[in-house]
């Protein structure tokens, strides 16, 4: 701040930006158990040494779904210490803080008249630490009920489609500084992929153009957690995905430090990837030097100051080849066990000489990956059984490994190498049914996937209870709207038996209209061919109950109806609710109906020419400014948003592929 003119330091915001601090991790370990702690505390200190305006963390604050007591006071011990303070807050939040902030106060911490607030927190939440149970409730609404941080990014998400999610920034202003700071708690990869690639899934909320402060003054970041790079392009979100309005991204989840801000070609804005301030798995990436972020924005101008975390504890990393080494003997295992200690002294070694004084000085974390193609290997816990002491991760100092071979000599590998811990993958619920074919009856695919991880992952005993609760309310609701309205459907059925004695009548499905209403009319223009079709494809709907066209599916409503026409979800609930009304019409009606249609039998159903006209066009729109996702059909217009403001409030407007504002009530 001493190079900082009083002018600058008034119009400039400063945030230290810091991701996955996994407090609780190896908490029952004696040696390890406080290292998330102290890292976070050092986090802490450091926002209140550099001064800055608010701390942002990007997800991961915890390490367990359903933290221990423990954790969970020793976390609300260290915001209490260094964010509650008589320091005034220099930025002010001018959106509508009931959009921004998912609890029952609808306003950021430091309003509160009866907290003293000096260092805001803002965070969203991660893979880790995200919401489950029945309440939807996650380890970060408890410390923002007690209000000491503030938890955004929070989307509620139901049923087993795609979905949709709409992303409402939280407009911070500084003097002449303004900020909209977008937030999007963690999604699953594989679904918030699918809802990128699908319209009007995501939409992005704009800061509206104000008197002295236009759309392009607004400096927009967005702080999210998801899988970065991946092999598999589904299970990860690709940065091409994000609107190009965006400046600045800082991406969570990813625990390799890439703090230095990257720009992405052809994108326009950077990424900064802090990393994790704790080792919690130990490869590589996690050996590097943990930093946090210092950023300092002023205008639409930006300056990154990257800042090391020295509590952390030391880890080495390094890779040997035991084909390569010289001192090797492929007979002698003890000179595999001499040349692995001499590697393990010289890491302990290293490790000593960073540190900067014997305060300082911890017990540090070892890994070795050993490539033992063609040699023997030794137990790894014998071997640290000799670093007790010396090495916080005895038992799993070693870790073996061979190069990797083609599939065509994948038979030649024995039983024990193709069962070791780390060769075997994690297969889910979906990719099981997909990978045989199977057909699920009752529950959808989706929930249960979702419902088996929270069980095993976050130990919610009640989470394949939800499932089913959830999915037995949303079928009695669809038979109670149905049987409602059969009354009606008979009718129009027995009016359609009336009217088309001698002439067929079409049966037509709008989405323009209701998708459960039937009507049925009389053909005028067509002519007798024509009038034909239309019966017959009555004849379809009307077969439907007695397993003529089971290809079609059940139809729960839930877009995975199946069947050789075009006709989309609303369609094909139409077509259902006119099978259920249809059961309780006279058998007489279906007769006329069947003698109808069946009077020529070498006229076609109906062309898929004739489905396109029935059924919904697929949307065409995307969320990003310049591209946009071309479906087949007619546009459809998107659904007006929720935003909900008062006359002090800024207004938003909704991002279109042609950049058409929208504006919500003041």
């Amino acid at each position: 701040m001493g190079d900082l003119s009083r002018d600058d330091i008034a119009n400039t915001l400063r945030i230290l930006v810091a991701t996955d601090c996994h407090l609780g991790y190896m908490e029952k370990d004696e040696i390890r158990r406080h290292d998330s702690f102290q890292a976070f505390e050092e986090i802490c200190s450091i926002a209140e040494q550099k001064k800055v305006d608010f701390v942002l963390l990007g997800g991961d604050l915890f390490h367990e779904n359903k933290p221990s007591r423990s954790t969970l006071v020793k976390a609300i011990e260290i915001l209490r210490r260094h964010c509650l303070n008589d320091q005034p807050v220099q930025f002010q939040v001018v959106s509508d803080q009931t959009v921004n902030f998912a609890n029952v106060f609808g306003h950021v911490n430091y309003e509160d008249p009866h907290f003293n607030v000096g260092l805001p927190v803002f965070s969203i939440h991660g893979n880790h630490d995200d919401p489950a149970g029945v309440d939807n409730l996650s380890a970060v609404d408890i410390l923002s009920a007690c209000n000491l941080l503030n938890y955004f990014g929070k989307m509620a998400l139901e049923g087993s489609g795609v979905g949709q999610i709409t992303l409402y920034p939280i407009l911070v202003r500084k003097g002449s500084t303004a900020v909209a700071l977008y937030g999007l708690g963690n999604i699953r990869d594989e679904r918030l992929n699918r809802m990128f690639q699908t319209p009007h899934a995501v939409q992005w909320m704009r800061p509206e153009a104000q008197e002295g402060c236009l759309v392009s003054d607004w400096f927009n970041m967005l702080v999210l957690h998801q899988n970065r790079v991946k092999t598999n392009p589904k299970n990860a979100i690709s940065e091409h995905f994000l609107p190009r309005f965006l400046d600045f991204i800082v991406w969570g989840h990813e625990h390799e430090c890439l703090v230095d801000p990257q720009e992405v070609p052809g994108m326009g804005f950077h990424i900064t990837q802090p990393g994790s301030s704790v080792a919690t798995s130990l490869i590589d990436g996690e050996s590097k030097p943990k930093h946090v972020l210092l950023l300092e924005i002023k205008g639409n101008q930006y300056r990154p100051t990257k800042i090391p975390l020295t509590s952390v504890r030391p880890f080495e990393y390094t890779e040997i080849v035991l084909k390569d080494e010289s001192d090797i003997d492929p007979n002698d295992q003890n000179s595999i066990l001499e040349h692995l200690d001499k590697v393990v002294r010289n890491l302990i070694e290293k490790s000593s000489k960073k540190a900067v004084s014997i305060s300082e000085l911890k017990i540090p974390l070892v890994r070795i990956k050993v490539d033992y193609s063609g040699f023997m290997t030794i137990n790894p816990q014998r071997f640290g059984q000799k670093y007790v002491g010396k090495v916080a991760n005895p038992q799993d100092i070693l870790i073996f490994s061979k190069a990797s071979k083609k599939r065509r000599n994948e038979a030649k590998f024995d039983d024990t190498e193709r069962l070791r811990p780390e060769e075997l993958n994690q297969q889910n619920i979906e990719a099981l049914v997909a990978e045989n074919n199977l057909k699920m009856e009752i529950l959808p695919v989706n929930d249960l996937d979702v419902a088996l991880h929270n069980f095993v992952n976050k130990d919610d005993k009640m989470a394949f209870y939800a499932c089913v609760k959830y999915n037995l309310q949303e079928t009695r609701e669809r038979v109670k709207e149905r049987s409602v309205r059969s009354t009606d459907a008979a009718q129009s059925i027995e009016d359609f038996r009336t009217t088309s004695a001698g002439v067929g009548s079409a049966v037509s499905f709008s989405d323009e209209e209701d998708a459960a209403q039937i009507s049925g009319s009389t053909s005028t223009t067509r002519g007798r061919k024509g009038s034909r079709v239309g019966s017959k494809s009555s004849l379809d709907v009307s077969e439907t109950g007695k397993g003529k066209t089971s290809a079609r599916g059940r139809g729960r409503g839930r877009g995975r109806g199946r069947g050789s026409s075009n006709l989309k979800q609303t369609t094909l609930d139409a077509t259902l609710g006119f099978r259920q009304s249809q059961r309780s019409a006279s058998v007489a009606a279906t007769a006329a109906v069947r003698s109808i249609a069946v009077e020529d039998e070498n006229v076609d159903s109906a062309s898929s020419e004739d489905s396109k006209k029935l059924g919904i066009n697929e949307v065409a729109d995307s969320s990003n400014d310049d591209e946009s996702i071309q479906g087949k059909g007619r546009k459809r217009a998107a659904g007006r948003g929720r935003g909900r403001g008062n006359k002090e409030l800024w207004c938003f407007k909704k991002v279109r592929a042609a950049e058409v504002s929208h504006s919500y009530p003041r």
